[in-house]
């Protein structure tokens, strides 16, 4: 008498290690994949969820352990090797050339062999199929965030992958995009594709993935069925303790004078394939937190690079600090007319990688901190400013003396965060306070700049991340196209109309009231 045999997971990984210096990353870890489902990877910043995917793709290696793939031992000595195998990977950072075709960043990164002209064809074939619509002869620099995604997801689907590995990949969609991704993934995991989805967003999680594996501080500390548990605790299973909630020490908003004003700002980009800003105004209040929303790419970066005197304007009366005229001003005058800024780039703009914490406190504190008298530094007050930060902000880290480029995304957020924070600026402007950061750690940035705001400080936040806006903005508006928005409270706002105005569609979403100047 025969029996079916069930066929053997995809992948599974037995008790895998690996050690950094100063860092174990992954202790001992075991996860089993099966053929067609959606199988998310939960934990905090510095869990060891990257380490993990990262041995999975042939990027590192373990130290020890063992990779079984459909039940045979393996060695996965690089990405080439990876994809030989059938494992793919669509990373958080695109890689594409800007200047390039669609169609000739595809061939370069699956090594094509065949004319560009049948690769053209594939690719349209592949991704009208999976409902990820693309043309393949259109330039990078042309495609929104959402197109560009789509280029790294079909050149995956074009090698045939049987297991995907997704990180973050909702992080730069609106809302209606990533329903659509939400579909393609589900075709793929009925086909019995196998997909490995890392995301800080739980309620996608719960909506999307069958099973899943939370890793704390590099050790398995649980596995579970999402769709079962409420996004509270999956959190709370991530980060060990109660998950506490962001919220206001004052009722009601109490809006004061105008700490940042802009009136019809114009500036062309200093990038080659950047996005020009158009007839901007904007004002942001003591007592308020304001929200930008926009897929990036959109004017962000060009934005943020005016406000904070990187990129200045001809116009020295378009923008206002405090009262006074800013345009021409750089970074050094206009914080001290009182902004504190927050880059989204966090190693190279929001800290120096190769300085100690230490020394990063210095870069910007030095002033409103009071660590430099007389031309000279004194280390004492340094040192008591960044062990501040760290203690404060909860930063995980072997101390002050701690290269930045040592600690995880989010620890090093929090760290640059609380820096910034600590000087008491009178007017706070931050790009992405949260992107990739884990739900711990985001509640605690959340409740920093809510008790900054009613400290009487204003707060400019620009974010991808609508939970975010809705959760700590008081007026939100949406960027698109290097135009802005009318700003609208939230309170009186819908995802659903944010998310028409992110895809550009400015006249098909609800009359916003223009409240530039109240």
């Amino acid at each position: 008498m025969q029996t079916d045999q069930l066929p053997p997971p995809r992948l599974q990984l037995r008790r895998i290690d690996k050690r950094f210096p100063g860092c174990h990353a992954n202790k001992a870890v075991s996860l089993t994949l099966q053929p067609g489902e959606i199988h998310a990877l939960l934990g905090e910043n510095g869990a060891g969820k990257s380490t993990l995917v990262k041995i999975v793709y042939g990027v590192q290696q373990a130290d020890s352990g063992e990779i079984l793939w459909d039940g045979q031992p393996v060695h996965i000595g690089s990405p080439a090797q990876a994809r030989a195998l059938g494992i793919g990977m669509v990373f958080q950072h695109f890689s594409l050339f800007e200047s390039l075709t669609v169609t000739e960043n595809i061939a370069l990164g699956i090594n094509a062999r065949e004319p560009l002209e049948d690769l053209a064809t594939r690719i349209a074939e592949v991704s009208q199929r999976y409902g990820l619509p693309l043309d393949p002869q259109r330039h990078v620099h042309d495609l929104s965030v959402g197109e560009r995604q789509r280029v790294e997801i079909t050149r995956c689907l074009l090698q045939n992958p049987r297991l995907l590995i997704m990180d973050e990949p909702t992080s730069v969609l609106t809302p209606q995009e990533a329903d659509t991704l939400f579909e393609t993934l589900r075709r793929l995991r009925d086909e019995g594709c196998t997909i490995l989805y890392i995301s800080h967003k739980l309620e996608e999680i719960r909506a999307l993935c069958s099973q899943a594996t939370v890793l704390r501080a590099g050790d398995v500390v649980g596995s579970c069925d999402p769709r079962e548990n409420s996004a509270r605790a999956l959190a709370q299973m991530m980060i060990g303790t109660e998950l506490k909630t962001a919220r206001s020490s004052i009722s009601g908003t109490r809006r004061g004078e105008a700490r940042l004003q802009v009136t019809n700002l114009s500036l062309g980009s200093l990038q080659p394939f950047g996005v020009d800003l158009k007839d901007i105004s904007l004002s942001v209040h003591s007592g308020e937190i304001v929200g930008i929303a926009g897929v990036a790419g959109n004017g962000q970066n060009e934005l943020m690079a005016a406000l904070s005197g990187e990129h200045r304007s001809a116009d020295h009366d378009a923008i206002h600090i405090n009262g006074q005229p800013v345009g021409r001003l750089g970074p050094k005058r206009r914080r001290d007319l009182g902004m504190g800024f927050v880059p989204e780039e966090r190693l190279g703009r929001g800290a120096v990688p190769d300085l100690s914490l230490a020394d990063n406190a210095l870069l910007s504190g030095y002033g409103r901190q009071a660590l430099v008298s007389r031309g000279l530094i004194s280390f004492r007050k340094v040192n008591a400013y960044a062990d501040r930060i760290i203690q404060a902000f909860n930063v995980r880290t072997h101390g002050r003396r701690a290269e930045a480029r040592s600690l995880s995304g989010g620890n090093l957020q929090k760290f640059i965060i609380g820096r910034e924070i600590l000087q008491k600026p009178k007017l706070l402007i931050c790009a992405q306070p949260t992107w990739g950061v884990d739900a711990g750690a985001a509640a605690q940035i959340h409740q920093a700049l809510l008790d900054l705001r009613d400290q009487g400080a204003a707060v400019l936040v620009v974010s991808q991340d609508l939970d975010e806006l809705f959760t700590i903005a008081d007026r939100i508006a949406v960027m698109c196209h290097g135009r802005l928005s009318s700003l609208r409270a939230a309170r009186e706002t819908t995802v659903e109309q944010v998310g028409l105005l992110m895809g550009g569609l400015f006249d098909s979403a609800d009359e916003w009231e223009d409240d530039h100047g109240a």
